[in-house]
């Protein structure tokens, strides 16, 4: 091994010669690099390889190119680059090599190199690390489509690309991303092709090669891969996919045209369809092209127009696929139009009227899920539609009545009418919904309590949440009680409910912190007061949090010291009668 070693430093002595010669660097820096590169050399050609070893390797190289290339544009020399630069980028490639080799399944490794090739390499060699990594990775469709477009965008090379989808389709026949990035790359090849031929006819130029056939510029290769790959893939998010990607390239209004006629055609019963054939009424333009609207006030106008005629559709589509998939698009589309907030007062009642009869057509057929019926309530609510609010949360707790969300709706619009039946409603869900969901009930009720009820009543709720909620659960309830009781009743309340609390498990560190910054808010905070918290504490999160050790060091460095005799002394010095001052004057 020391004879390889030997021989490859010996055969780096002509460019670090030159290195030193041209001045790049200087004798001491390439002493050191001649001791680090022994150092790696027997690294690398030890009996037990490892990776790390090579990648070290590498990454010295690397760096020593870069410090040249700074070199050189520092000091302006840019000559005997196949000297100097060249071997060492020779001898990346083969470690690299190497080490793709040993370890094949390597794939951050794989694109490590293909990394530096693109910045240090030709293309034909980059090229040929594509085809070695794609022998060992064929599985994996992302790695196609890197290399088709590598070859594609920075070699152009169109047919190479064209080779690398067509073999990565053979191997992956129902990858959808592989059939959409071939697609694309047609298309830009075809609008190549058309910028090719439009320069060459403003400059009056005839050349031979450039006069392509009809039908390849018109993109009948892209039609045969959208032709092929709906035959394999059926989904109508796929096929929209495709006319998204058509719809970025001017020249294919036919193709675009094709593909949305056979959308329709195939994906009739497909909600996501009606869905965007509704949506793509608001890009059609009502106004001649190039004629602008007389009057500001006519833009409301035209949008309101448009959003009739995405609703038009969306009325037929309803009709001829009655599912709740299709009423959700609907819905979410009116919610859509309407968060947007037009200059326009009656656009915006237009849009608020449009999705209030969406909701309630939807509740009447039964297609409203839940989630929707609190969307539906939270805009009754916003606009202060209390008794319509209350009728849908009726009309929800029907289908859902053991469902925390329609419960929790019904309270707040109780509380919002500042409703007598509070409390009962409370009582109400209570009785009908398991315990373990009732959290934010809890703690609605008793937020609701401490602006309508005494502080004895409110006190009961958070002892009677305590009693019925378990486990993490009642962790935030612990934190919302202790907040309560230092705003109601101050520190001494406070720190009467955390002796009650202090042994019911389980507690969190915010519990601990609350009470410990309550009681250094007070004039008269005591230390003694401010250990126990900390002890407490630490005893059960004292081995996951650092930072409430850290705090509780602070605080004893910036507290003064208090004088305490353990009762082991005050003994000691009562029975015997001597070592008292020392004792006495020793902290704990």
């Amino acid at each position: 091994m020391a004879e390889i070693v030997q021989e490859r430093i010996e055969d780096r002595l002509p460019e670090l010669g030159q290195l030193e010669r041209v001045g790049l660097v200087n004798s001491l820096e390439l002493r050191t690099i001649i001791r680090k590169i022994s150092y790696l050399e027997y690294r690398i050609h030890r009996r037990a390889l490892l990776k790390d070893d090579f990648i070290n390797f590498v990454q010295f190289e690397i760096n020593l190119l870069e410090l040249i290339e700074k070199r050189r544009a520092r000091i302006g020399y840019s000559f005997k680059k196949d000297e100097i630069e060249a071997p060492i980028i020779q001898r990346v490639q083969y470690v690299f090599r190497r080490g793709s080799l040993k370890w094949k399944d390597d794939l951050k490794l794989w694109l490590t190199y293909i990394a530096f090739c693109k910045k240090w390499t030709t293309k034909a060699q980059l090229s040929k690390v594509f085809s070695s990594m794609l022998a060992i990775h064929a599985n994996k469709p992302a790695l196609w489509i890197m290399a088709a477009k590598w070859e594609m965008e920075d070699r152009l090379s169109s047919e190479s690309a064209r080779q690398l989808f067509l073999r990565g389709l053979r191997f992956h026949p129902e990858c959808s991303k592989l059939y959409q990035e071939y697609f694309r790359m047609e298309l830009m090849h075809t609008e190549k092709l058309r910028k090719e031929k439009e320069e060459s006819e403003k400059a009056e130029m005839d050349v031979d090669n450039l006069d392509y056939p009809e039908e390849i510029l018109k993109g009948e290769l892209a039609r045969i891969i959208y032709k092929n790959s709906i035959s394999v893939m059926k989904g109508v998010e796929f096929h929209l996919s495709l006319l998204s990607i058509a719809q970025l390239f001017d020249f294919a209004k036919d193709l675009q045209r094709e593909i949305y006629d056979e959308l329709q055609a195939l994906h009739r019963d497909d909600p996501l369809t009606w869905d965007y054939v509704a949506r793509r009424e608001l890009e059609v333009e009502l106004q001649p092209e190039g004629e602008q609207p007389a009057r500001k006030q006519a833009r409301p106008v035209e949008v309101g127009r448009k959003e009739d005629r995405c609703c038009a559709v969306y009325e037929e589509a309803v009709r001829t696929v009655p599912t709740e998939a299709m009423w959700k698009y609907y819905i979410t589309f009116c919610l859509e139009r309407f968060t947007k907030k037009p200059s326009s007062l009656w656009l915006r009642e237009k849009r608020l009227e449009r999705t209030m009869v969406a909701f309630r057509k939807a509740h009447e057929l039964q297609f409203l899920p839940e989630y929707q019926y609190k969307q539906w309530f939270e805009l009754l609510l916003r606009h202060s539609f209390l008794e319509e609010a209350l009728e849908v949360v009726g009309a929800g707790m029907e289908l859902f009545r053991d469902s925390v969300t329609m419960w929790y709706m019904k309270l707040q619009v109780l509380i919002a009418s500042k409703s007598c039946d509070v409390a009962k409603a409370f009582e109400e869900a209570f009785s009908f919904l398991e315990p373990q969901v009732c959290l934010p009930l809890w703690i609605s009720w008793a937020e609701w309590s401490e602006g309508a009820q005494s502080e004895e009543d409110t006190e009961a709720i958070f002892k009677k949440a305590l009693l019925a909620v378990k486990g993490a659960d009642s962790i935030t309830l612990k934190e919302k009680y202790l907040d309560w009781a230092y705003r109601s009743g101050g520190y001494r309340k406070a720190r009467a409910v955390f002796k009650s609390l202090r042994q019911s498990r389980p507690l969190s560190v915010d519990f601990f912190r609350k009470i410990i910054q309550f009681e250094k808010e007070q004039e008269s905070g005591k230390m003694v007061n401010l250990r126990d918290y900390y002890e407490r504490a630490l005893r059960v999160f004292g081995t996951v949090d650092s930072d409430l050790w850290i705090d509780y060091i602070k605080e004893e460095l910036s507290h003064p010291q208090v004088p305490i005799i353990r009762k082991e002394e005050k003994l000691f010095q009562g029975e015997n009668g001597f070592g008292g001052t020392e004792l006495a004057e020793r902290p704990c």
